[in-house]
């Protein structure tokens, strides 16, 4: 690979980009490296997914599409944008109107297939195929194009080759040491957490289910974990929760700390939600659903209403490596 080429590149081309100037926050695109307002300081970052900010509808859009007609519907847009340079746990939710319109934009440059080798196929392969995309020979049926996900995953960065070096000033300024690209594009999916008395801002993604995630606040019973996509539900199950502490053994206590051991196999609901949970602050975390090999170990604060979870670690029963910590 020469001096100047981009990893994961076909051909060992680099990749161009296009610099310009916008007159609207319309014309932003997913990829694109633009600058926007934040703590009253002008930072770069490059949008991962845009929104209707009123029907809150992602609009999911790359550099090959056109600029959205905003002349008659006046719509107002939100950019899910990660600040170069900065943790990635500072990604978040803005209003177009942050937008610096008097700063260049940074488009990545449109995929060329022919340039890519989309356009070199021989003239056996041409007629071997039907103008709908049958094959002749085989004849199967033809394919209809796969549908592009409309999901937080539509844009994916390039892969890139890792050292030891990048992996870790990667960890120091996005926040993840995973080399897996899609899950760092992955936007978080949580706004707001409420557990007990503290509301908790999550600072990555973490896979709760669909119906619970996107909502405004989700509520966490802080003793069994459990999971609520509004405050009635969540009033319902705390009169009805009878636990007032971790569902394991009481291994040790001082003062008012108190140690539970937790079997997965036994409690797998809540050893999941547990994981669920430190997921929202684990970005290079590997979730595990079968948590029946592991045993959990709670720290709690203990007060008149009960135990109070401030923190955990996990190990497995039997390590082939002689680990102590999972």
């Amino acid at each position: 690979m020469g001096s100047g080429s981009r990893p994961g590149t076909p051909g060992g081309t680099k990749a161009e980009a296009t610099i310009t100037k916008i007159s609207s926050p319309s014309q932003l695109s997913i990829g694109c490296k633009a600058f926007f307002e934040k703590d009253s300081e002008i930072r770069q970052a490059e949008v991962l997914s845009i929104r209707d900010k009123a029907m809150r509808q992602n609009i999911q859009r790359t550099a090959d599409d056109a600029p959205l007609d905003n002349s008659e519907s006046k719509l107002e847009y939100e950019f899910y944008v990660h600040y170069l340079e900065f943790n990635k746990r500072l990604d978040e939710w803005v209003p177009d109107s942050r937008t610096r319109l008097d700063k260049p934009v940074t488009f990545p440059k449109k995929k060329n297939k022919a340039a890519h080798g989309g356009g070199q196929q021989t003239a056996r392969d041409k007629k071997r195929k039907t103008n709908t995309g049958g094959s002749v020979a085989t004849g199967t049926a033809p394919q209809t194009p796969e549908p592009v996900r409309h999901d937080d995953s539509a844009y994916t960065a390039p892969r890139e080759v890792f050292s030891k070096e990048k992996e870790i000033e990667k960890l120091r300024t996005s926040g993840s040491m995973t080399q897996s690209t899609s899950e760092v594009a992955r936007m978080k999916n949580l706004n707001l957490m409420e557990m007990g008395q503290f509301q908790i801002e999550p600072w990555y993604f973490s896979p709760y289910p669909i119906e619970y995630a996107y909502t405004p606040v989700l509520y966490i019973c802080e003793f069994c974990l459990c999971y609520y996509a509004n405050k009635t539900q969540y009033t319902r199950h705390r009169t009805k929760c009878t636990l007032q502490h971790p569902p394991g053994n009481e291994i040790y206590r001082k003062d008012d700390l108190s140690f539970f051991e937790i079997d997965g196999r036994r409690q797998r609901t809540y050893c999941r939600n547990l994981c669920l949970l430190s997921k929202c602050f684990l970005d290079h975390k590997t979730l595990y659903y079968d948590v029946d090999p592991f045993l959990f170990y709670i720290l709690t604060q203990r007060d008149e209403r009960g135990c109070h979870i401030i923190g955990y670690f996990s190990k497995e029963k039997e390590s082939a490596e002689n680990y102590n910590l999972a």
